[in-house]
């Protein structure tokens, strides 16, 4: 990618987040959408995103691909890992190759390469003085990330975290109502994406698309559109003819 075309992304992608802040927008979407700009902008293959409740402990928001989600949620069940260290030092984690880390993870690093990785990094996600999570950057090579990669990752983490709490310098207490409305959001569109899954017979990545596809062209929150789904039978029908619509046009949120 040319310096300037890369710039110009990096920029794009910057925008957009920000924009966020002064829009009404969807948590679920807005974590997904960073961690898709995270592998087009960046030398990584895939990304994920973990954040915390109010307990401290971490959960699944987003990720680019399933062995990716796989993989954050098996370092929360083996509580070890990059990003699980990256969130408790509030620091980031840069391991160029995983094969000299055996030590320091003895579970994650094994499933790590069986994921098809061999390199991992993580940032922190701050706010109001808290981390409130961590977003994991995976790479199918060895090597490190060099500081533009690494101030760009930071930087769409930092604009992501003041766009979840909606504030410039919120207190805890502002803070923690947010983190659970974004916890609870994403609980309600992965059921959506399970009802989806049995109902349309489609993987939980095509439910999942078809959903931000949706939600896009319908302009509605992506988990209203999962509320709704979930919660109102009267506006299924409708909902799954649309959702119908969209995979039948091709017409895909990307």
């Amino acid at each position: 990618m040319a310096d300037g075309d890369r710039e110009a992304r990096v920029l794009d992608a910057v925008v957009t987040l920000v924009d966020s802040l002064l829009h009404d927008f969807d948590v679920v979407d807005l974590l997904t959408d960073l961690t898709e700009r995270c592998t087009q902008l960046l030398d990584v293959s895939s990304a994920g995103l973990l954040l915390t409740d109010a307990r401290q402990h971490l959960h699944l928001m987003a990720a680019t691909s399933d062995r990716t989600a796989e993989l954050e949620l098996f370092q929360l069940q083996a509580d070890e890992g990059p990003c699980l260290d990256c969130f408790m030092s509030g620091e980031p984690v840069s391991i160029a190759d995983l094969s000299i880390a055996a030590e320091r993870w003895p579970r994650f690093i094994p499933a790590a390469r069986e994921a098809g990785f061999a390199s991992v990094h993580a940032v922190p996600m701050r706010a109001a003085g808290s981390v409130l999570g961590a977003l994991g950057l995976f790479g199918s090579q060895v090597g490190e990330l060099n500081e533009a990669d690494l101030l760009v990752g930071r930087s769409l983490a930092h604009v992501a975290s003041v766009a979840i709490v909606q504030e410039h310098a919120p207190s805890r207490e502002v803070v923690l109502p947010h983190l659970r409305h974004a916890l609870t959001s994403r609980i309600v569109v992965e059921q959506a994406k399970g009802f989806l899954r049995e109902r349309l017979d489609i993987t939980v990545a095509e439910a999942f698309t078809l959903l931000r596809s949706y939600a896009r062209t319908s302009s509605t929150h992506l988990t209203e559109v999962s509320r709704q789904l979930i919660s109102e039978p009267d506006a299924r029908p409708s909902i799954i003819a649309g959702l119908r619509e969209v995979g039948a046009t091709g017409n895909r949120y990307n």
